[in-house]
């Protein structure tokens, strides 16, 4: 086994103070009741990380609000006091089990394929997601065409992360981290082909990282400065793998140079292969693009399973903590097992997209 005492150090993210530089990765499940209640399935799934030796867990994305924001049927909510009340069940269990855990807030934007409280989506524009609807979240067929968000509804979409956040934080959360990333609503301002609007939101890279901006200071002065606040952020979408920032470079240095300066904690970036080249124009990845740029803790995600692949790109200054989503699923136990060299099992799809199962144990969302 490869030397690995750097994955086991100590790493603070604001006021959080982890056990070890590793995290399991926020992955989409539909686990939770109808009415976006925790169950005690979730309880244990989560738990399992905390016992496993992971420092940090971060939580699915979860809706913010009964407007516009849920993303798929049976996905936990914290819109209501009741939500948040029931996560505390999960929040508690992972403390006494060892481990920090964090909350990723999420506004679907268009890509809803499941809102109890609406049928039709919101969006920057008015722009047909690409691909299709995720079978196995139950979807089926193209995504709908959203509709132009009003002023007065992006105005909601802040206040709806505010409250979520205040929520989180009453429950004992340790943070919670703003989504985004993947596709979701904050990361289609960020993406040229989505975003037409002419106003301040629209038009160039400053004005699309406007709203994420907006949220992250938001959230900080709503919740103090002493609770931790990340964001997540990704080129490439659940429905649109390939994409890149057009802007390259340039694009990176706007966005993490204003996130960097909203009152963030840290950044979170995932790409598919988180240690290649982000653009074709240097060797830089999009952590060490987000580190160059952003100037703050850097957690990353993507194919990081292997050990000697974690700690390298944490020991070349590109991240502070490294986050595991199928090495994760496939290890509950990846830090013990890393720790006393005991080989490690590899993720099989075949066992988790199991078509009868309705995907209630586990699921992947890269």
């Amino acid at each position: 086994m490869p030397e690995t005492k750097t994955l086991f150090e100590t790493v603070e993210l604001g006021n959080t103070t982890l056990d070890n530089r590793i995290g399991v990765a926020p992955m989409t499940r539909i686990s939770a009741t109808s009415e976006g209640l925790v169950t005690d399935q979730m309880v244990s799934y989560y738990t399992s990380f905390a016992r496993g030796g992971f420092g940090l867990v971060i939580t699915e994305g979860t809706y913010i609000d009964d407007k516009y924001s849920q993303t798929y049927l049976d996905q936990p909510g914290i819109a209501y006091d009741e939500q948040a009340q029931a996560w505390k069940k999960v929040v508690d269990s992972v403390h006494q089990a060892g481990a920090k855990i964090i909350m990723q807030l999420q506004h679907t934007g268009s890509l809803s394929q499941g809102n109890r409280f609406n049928q039709e989506t919101i969006a920057p524009s008015a722009v047909q997601p690409k691909g299709e609807q995720l079978t196995f979240y139950l979807g089926e067929g193209p995504f709908q065409t959203p509709r132009d968000a009003t002023k007065d509804e992006i105005t909601e979409v802040v206040t709806g992360f505010i409250n979520a956040a205040k929520r989180a934080k009453s429950v004992g959360f340790d943070g919670i981290e703003i989504h985004g990333a993947n596709g979701y609503f904050l990361d289609e301002f960020l993406t040229d082909y989505l975003n037409q609007r002419t106003d301040e939101y629209g038009g160039s890279t400053e004005n699309g990282v406007r709203l994420l901006v907006e949220v992250s200071k938001a959230v900080r002065e709503a919740v103090g400065k002493n609770f931790t606040i990340g964001i997540r952020i990704s080129q490439a979408k659940v429905n649109d793998y390939t994409h890149k920032w057009a802007g390259k470079e340039q694009d990176a240095k706007v966005i993490f140079g204003q996130l960097g300066n909203a009152g963030l904690d840290y950044i979170h970036v995932t790409e598919y292969e988180a240690w290649k080249p982000a653009f074709d124009t240097s060797e830089a990845s999009l952590a060490a693009l987000a580190k160059k740029y952003g100037r703050l803790p850097i957690v990353v995600n993507g194919q990081l399973e292997n050990p000697e692949r974690a700690r390298h790109i944490i020991e070349k200054g590109e991240a502070d903590v490294i986050a595991l989503g199928k090495g994760a699923l496939a290890n509950h136990d990846w830090p013990k097992k890393v720790r006393n060299e005991e080989s490690l099992e590899k993720f099989k799809s075949e066992e988790v997209l199991r078509p009868t199962a309705k995907i209630k144990d586990f699921e992947i969302k890269y």
